[in-house]
């Protein structure tokens, strides 16, 4: 399905913004290159039209789609630099009204992206009613402004289906990790992450086992389209190695009703605006102590 055809335009003859018509501005593949490290004041000059909290709206048109990058975030800052550098530019051209939210995860707890995926889901949207989540890993950036970033209408989509690191193809048939888009009827639809993958990276395949329990099928962007260059560095804190195969599953079928967006708690430390995002910080607790047995199992695993 093409998102971007069939675009109309207000009825009213007062009313002179029209719907940003259909790939005008986006040029295709990418020259992606993490040799500079780019300063904030260059990023801003970059881009004069966003807004505090990593707003932006056409300036000359009425977006069709309303998007919400979401990015969990913990010690990457300079992973943080270099998504903002390209993905700011990336958005623009594909005419979005959107806005970026870091979801940064206070303490020296454990990673928890899917917690923080679900915390971030709930702030964005006391904002506005936003079309499409898009949640996303700070270290992916797109090799391809082609790829849209917009929610498909009847299915959960797996944006990042090309990564450099697995030499541009799927590690395993049901990896949804890296970028994808939900809807929030369908972010709903699953009762969001699970809020027990303390590090693990197994969150990913949980989230393929929701949509599948929840009556839905996971859709792909093309591997030609989807393709993301990794910010590989050696300074890459606070995030988890991507899992090679599907991490063993925290029971799904008898937990995700329970698990997730209607469960999870934190405590929101601040709030604040800033010229190229929203940073929400939050204090989501601590990892479970594990039992000795399983302790003992998982080192066994």
């Amino acid at each position: 399905m093409d998102s971007n055809s069939d675009l109309a335009q207000p009825h009213s003859p007062n009313f002179h913004f029209f719907f940003s018509p259909s790939l005008v501005l986006t040029v295709g593949p990418l020259t992606i290159t993490f040799n500079a490290f780019p300063s904030e004041r260059m990023i801003i000059k970059k881009n004069p039209f966003v807004q505090f909290g990593g707003r932006y709206s056409p300036p000359h048109c009425l977006a069709r789609y309303k998007s919400a990058i979401i990015v969990p975030h913990k010690n990457q800052e300079t992973h943080l630099r270099h998504l903002l550098y390209y993905l700011h530019p990336f958005l623009q051209r594909q005419q979005l009204h959107y806005g970026i939210y870091l979801i940064h995860q206070a303490g020296n707890a454990t990673f928890n992206r899917a917690k923080l995926l679900n915390v971030g889901v709930r702030e964005a949207m006391k904002d506005e009613d936003w079309d499409c989540l898009l949640l996303h890993d700070v270290d992916l950036i797109p090799e391809n402004d082609y790829n849209l970033y917009v929610c498909d209408e009847y299915y959960p989509k797996h944006i990042a289906s090309a990564i450099d690191k697995f030499q541009y193809s799927l590690p395993y048939w049901s990896f949804f990790g890296g970028v994808s888009a939900l809807t929030p009827e369908h972010y709903m639809k699953i009762n969001g992450f699970p809020n027990t993958y303390w590090g693990s990276r197994g969150e990913d395949d949980d989230i393929a086992a929701r949509i599948q329990l929840a009556g839905m099928k996971i859709v792909r962007t093309p591997i030609h389209l989807g393709r993301y260059k990794m910010v590989d560095l050696e300074q890459h804190k606070g995030s988890e190695e991507y899992p090679i195969r599907p991490a063993p599953l925290h029971n799904t079928r008898k937990t995700w009703k329970d698990d997730g967006m209607n469960s999870v708690e934190f405590k929101l430390l601040s709030r604040k605006k800033h010229l190229l995002y929203t940073n929400i910080t939050v204090d989501i607790g601590n990892a479970p102590m594990l039992p000795p047995e399983n302790k003992n199992k998982e080192k066994r695993a």
